[in-house]
């Protein structure tokens, strides 16, 4: 007997440890080195080869850019002399990772800067991109993938998808190191929360000073600063230590709800007080039709203010059913809420509303986002 509560008093002890623990994820799933970014590249250029879709000679911008690009392989014409519509200026952006090196290849996109039609079949001539700094961190240059297509003739027009913007896959060469803002001492190293959050913050700086032997104090509810004895020996080894601690994230309590789509996303530790729902239906509806009314009979040399007349006729109907009501417990979740007023037959719309009025009556245990 005594071995058997002994068991279940263990039991007991380890269950919110192994809850926890089942909770618990890396610490690289919820934060990030600081320094450790992409960065966002742009250039401005040219795409050539358009059957007849670019831009038009009203865009002094192409025109003047073909040219200046003539010019630089002895060609010297004037903009008035270029009649053509197989040339489209465009802006060319591209995302640098983190730790890119010289020569890597990467994706880039086209969009139309002028009124070209499509980008189908056009070749992007060479494009620096450079970075915020101004500096040029690579080079872009290849055939466009367009997703979609514009044609048209005699005035119809047919059009899939956004053919003014393209991709150029591995259209893109690094010529520059992505620049890495990691501390410059070697001893330091901060980790940024990607949702800040005190208690998230201080349970990584625990969990730091626990697993990986490290000094961590949380600066604020986004950062963490990581103390280091001495400036480590092999920096990625650390960084791969750290990033793989077991980190519990504290749950918010948040209820997103998106307008526009009529959709509601609840996290599960989002709770109700008690409320009760009243949902009324009251439609009006007013339709009016309109009568012709003319004179009866035969006249002669009728008089001018006789003639046909226009009589609007309104009908209007009114409908007002019972209200619905709805009754939920106190420690209810929105998961039960959005159920009992589905059984009663309420639209998205109508539920969005009314989690509107739960937590402007104080009844919603958590955050309205509303987008």
């Amino acid at each position: 007997m005594k071995r058997v509560l002994v068991a279940l008093l263990l039991t007991l002890l380890a269950s919110p440890l192994a809850l926890a623990q089942g909770n618990s994820v890396r610490l690289k799933e919820i934060a990030r080195v600081q320094g450790v970014r992409d960065n966002a590249l742009v250039g401005y250029g040219l795409v050539i080869g358009l059957a007849g879709t670019g831009d038009t000679n009203k865009n002094r911008l192409t025109v003047q850019s073909v040219a200046n690009t003539l010019s630089h392989f002895g060609v010297n014409i004037g903009p008035d002399d270029l009649n053509s519509r197989n040339v489209a200026a465009v802006m060319v952006t591209a995302t640098l990772p983190a730790f890119a090196e010289s020569g890597q290849k990467m994706d880039v996109s086209v969009s139309s800067l002028g009124d070209a039609r499509s980008l189908s079949g056009g070749i992007l001539l060479l494009t620096p991109l450079n970075g915020p700094d101004g500096k040029l961190y690579a080079l872009a240059q290849g055939a466009l993938s367009v997703g979609g297509y514009e044609v048209s003739a005699f005035g119809s027009m047919e059009q899939k998808n956004h053919p003014t913007v393209g991709r150029v896959p591995d259209g893109a060469t690094v010529e520059r190191e992505a620049p890495i803002g990691l501390g410059e001492d070697g001893r330091t190293l901060d980790v940024v929360l990607y949702q800040p959050d005190f208690t998230t913050a201080e349970r990584i700086a625990e969990s730091l000073r626990r697993n990986a032997g490290v000094t961590a104090v949380a600066e604020h509810a986004g950062k963490v600063r990581v103390t280091f004895t001495a400036p480590p020996l092999d920096l990625v080894q650390t960084i791969s230590m750290i990033e793989n601690v077991p980190v519990t994230p504290d749950q918010v309590a948040r209820v997103v709800v998106n307008e526009r789509t009529g959709t509601v996303v609840s996290g599960g530790d989002v709770r109700l007080g008690a409320v009760t729902i009243s949902q009324g239906d009251l439609r009006i509806q007013v339709q009016t039709d309109y009568l012709v009314s003319q004179p009866d009979g035969v006249l002669v040399n009728p008089s001018r203010n006789i003639g046909t007349a226009v009589v609007p006729q309104a009908n209007i109907n009114v409908q007002d059913p019972e209200a619905k009501l709805v009754t939920i417990p106190n420690g209810a979740t929105v998961s039960d809420l959005i159920a009992a007023l589905r059984a009663i037959h309420l639209t998205t719309r109508d539920v969005i509303t009314i989690l509107q009025s739960i937590k402007d009556a104080g009844a919603l245990r958590g955050e309205l986002v509303i987008q």
